[in-house]
């Protein structure tokens, strides 16, 4: 992964990092469809501390531009006053793992991800597949933070 080079005063720690990703609930999936044209939704992820992952309709223009052209990019941002904005920006490759869609068959690879997803939106330790979506990997290959709030401490 290249590392940040501009905004490092204001760039956050890789634990920094980990806290917000793991606490904030909705990101900004950016893909590129036909013609080059690109799209852009929300969706819930987990983060499971090295890989961003993506619960997907495979019905959807997200699914059908990360199949052509797996390339992405997804924001996870909070704050509302300019001295609040703190945020992370991941470039990559998305990978499918598992079924398509998600079933209910076991998949060792998926207990992570559907744990960390089931306790974050659903209060619980049971992940249940609904049969119309499935799990994107998201690979960072450059990942970009920032939290003005350190330009701005408070006294």
């Amino acid at each position: 992964m290249r590392e940040q080079r501009r905004g490092c005063k204001i760039a956050m720690t890789p634990d920094e990092i980990d806290v917000f990703l793991s606490s904030q609930r909705v990101c900004r999936v950016a893909t590129i469809g036909a013609q080059d044209r690109p799209h852009v939704a929300p969706l819930w992820f987990a983060w499971d501390g090295s890989a961003l992952w993506l619960y997907s309709i495979v019905k959807s223009q997200r699914w059908t531009d990360i199949r052509r052209r797996p390339q992405l990019a997804v924001v996870i941002d909070a704050g509302t006053e300019y001295v609040e904005l703190h945020g992370v920006e991941i470039s990559g490759t998305a990978e499918v793992v598992g079924e398509v869609p998600r079933m209910s068959a076991p998949d060792d690879e998926l207990t992570g991800p559907e744990l960390l997803f089931a306790r974050k939106y659903f209060g619980s330790d049971t992940f249940v597949p609904d049969g119309k979506h499935a799990w994107l990997r998201v690979t960072a290959e450059k990942l970009t933070s920032w939290d003005f709030r350190k330009l701005y401490p408070s006294s």
